[in-house]
Parts: C-alpha cells; structure tokens; sequence
C-alpha cells in the first residue's frame, strides 16, 4: 500500500537529511578539533564527556552509553589511562566491580574549548520559547537513541 507524501513533506524530509548530515559533520569535526587540542582521539574525548556529565561509570556502562564494543572500550580506557586522563578504581560498594573516574587535574582549563559553542548556544535557546525547547529536546533524545543503537548494531 502506498502513501501519499506532499512535495512539501518530501522536500522538509530531505532537509532534515541534509542538515542533519552537516550537524553531525559539524560536531564530529569540532570535537576532532577539541580532541587533538587534548591529545586525544574524538572517541577518547567524547568518552571523557560521558565520564563528566555521569560521573565513574564500568567499561560495561561506557559500553552501553556509546554502543562501542567492548574490547573497543577497553581499548579505549587503556590508552585514556596511559595517558593520565582517568583511573580505574575499585567501587566502594562493591570492592569487585572496577570503575573509571576521571583525573580532574587533567581536565583543568579545558572548558576554555568550549566556551563559543557554550555562548553561542546559550544565545540560540533565548529565541525560542519553553514549548518549543521540549520539542528540540524530545527530538534530540530520541536521535540520540536512534544513532546510540545504530551504533551498537556496527559495533
């Protein structure tokens, strides 16, 4: 059974493809740069942001926050530790279970990397109001969702 889509329909979806691809090509390129400026690789960086805005997390967690396999994630968590940006730690609750935390002493001053983007976003959001920021919001978590799975399915 077929669907009637309008040319307008079809022309606001193959929009949506394409600024969807130069959003994405945008942040993977600010955040290559951001990484490089920290030595590191984007996932290393991005990995390091999961840690921030979560707190020490399990291999197992990272690996089912970025969708990463886990030999990618230790991997991952090998070259983070060579390199003094985290440590791994045994859970106080339980003494069994590893965590990786964050060496904050490594992370100090790096927020100036991110203070145009924080500033320019800050400014976006002003222009819209509530009703429409829960709706970028939705939509932003449930692409979120959708590229975190996609990512699970390569992985």
């Amino acid at each position: 059974m077929s669907r009637y889509i309008s040319e307008h329909r079809k022309k606001l979806l193959d929009d949506l493809t394409v600024a969807g691809r130069e959003n994405s090509q945008a942040a993977v390129m600010f955040h290559s740069a951001v990484a490089a400026r920290m030595g590191l690789g984007p996932s290393e960086e991005k990995t390091l942001d999961l840690l921030q805005r979560r707190g020490p997390l399990s291999a197992g967690e990272i690996v089912q926050h970025t969708g990463l396999a886990p030999a990618s994630v230790t991997g991952l968590i090998d070259r983070l530790e060579a390199k003094w940006y985290v440590r791994r730690v045994r859970d106080a609750r339980d003494r069994r279970r590893v965590m990786v935390e964050i060496n904050p002493e490594m992370l100090h001053g790096g927020e100036d990397l991110f203070a145009t983007l924080v500033n320019g976003l800050a400014e976006l959001y002003e222009g819209y109001t509530d009703e429409q920021l829960e709706l970028i919001l939705d939509f932003l978590n449930r692409v979120t969702a959708i590229q975190t799975a996609a990512t699970a399915e390569i992985s």
